[in-house]
């Protein structure tokens, strides 16, 4: 078992181009399985905002998320997807904060 403040200080790492997308800043969880939906990461590397209002924020699906390891949790996101909203069934999401 994890502990979402073991999850917090690990890297997220985008397997797709091996670039640092940030931290776990937020969690999507389904009130009805109380299954975890989706990952919610500050995709500016700004630390949760205290440096700016308008960073974006990057939504991965639950399904995305390749391994969990000590120190990084490696995700699938395709480095040409859009910064625009899409649907959160198909592909990852950013939004404004």
């Amino acid at each position: 078992m994890i502990k979402i403040s073991e999850l917090q200080v690990k890297d997220i790492v985008n397997m797709d181009n091996g670039k640092r997308l940030g931290h776990l800043t937020d969690l999507e969880i389904n009130l009805t399985t109380g299954a975890i939906e989706a990952l919610v990461i500050n995709g500016s590397g700004k630390m949760m905002g205290l440096f700016g209002k308008d960073s974006e924020e990057i939504v991965v699906p639950w399904k995305n998320i390749i391994r969990i390891g000590s120190d990084v949790i490696l995700v699938e996101v395709p480095s040409a997807y859009s910064r625009k909203p899409m649907n959160f069934e198909q592909s990852p999401i950013t939004r404004k904060r």
